[in-house]
């Protein structure tokens, strides 16, 4: 199992990315859940997003970009996106993609948020937000 991150970089504030995540060495019809996360310098790392397949894709959001990022799947490539949008400067971090294919009862955003959840994670990508 194989994930990589793409899309990353410099952007301004108020600004867009698109932050892509593909998979490899399994199918993407067995995955239950895919979640981004991010670690900031001298942060911990925090959940931002996640698409529960096991509810029929619900996704979740963290309070700090509900309204500016949005997650998407493309299993026809095997792809999970990240659309971010009104950048802020605080929003500076390494994300990771990561996945499970293990069916967790436990649903609602704090328990979709959390990375242990999830076994299977990409070496992260860098997101630098400028002024």
């Amino acid at each position: 199992v194989q994930l990589v991150e793409s899309g990353g970089g410099v952007a301004q504030a108020g600004g867009s990315l698109r932050l892509s995540c593909t998979g490899s060495g399994f199918s993407f019809d067995d995955v239950n859940a895919v979640a981004w996360f991010r670690q900031a310098p001298g942060k911990a790392r925090e959940g931002i997003s996640a698409m529960n397949f096991h509810e029929g894709g619900r996704r979740y959001y963290d309070d700090s970009v509900r309204g500016r990022f949005t997650i998407s799947a493309d299993d026809a490539k095997d792809t999970v996106y990240l659309d971010v949008s009104t950048l802020k400067l605080d929003d500076t971090a390494v994300y990771f993609c990561a996945i499970t294919f293990y069916v967790n009862i436990a649903v609602g955003r704090q328990a979709m948020l959390q990375p242990g959840r999830y076994r299977h994670w990409g070496q992260g990508i860098q997101v630098t937000v400028s002024s």
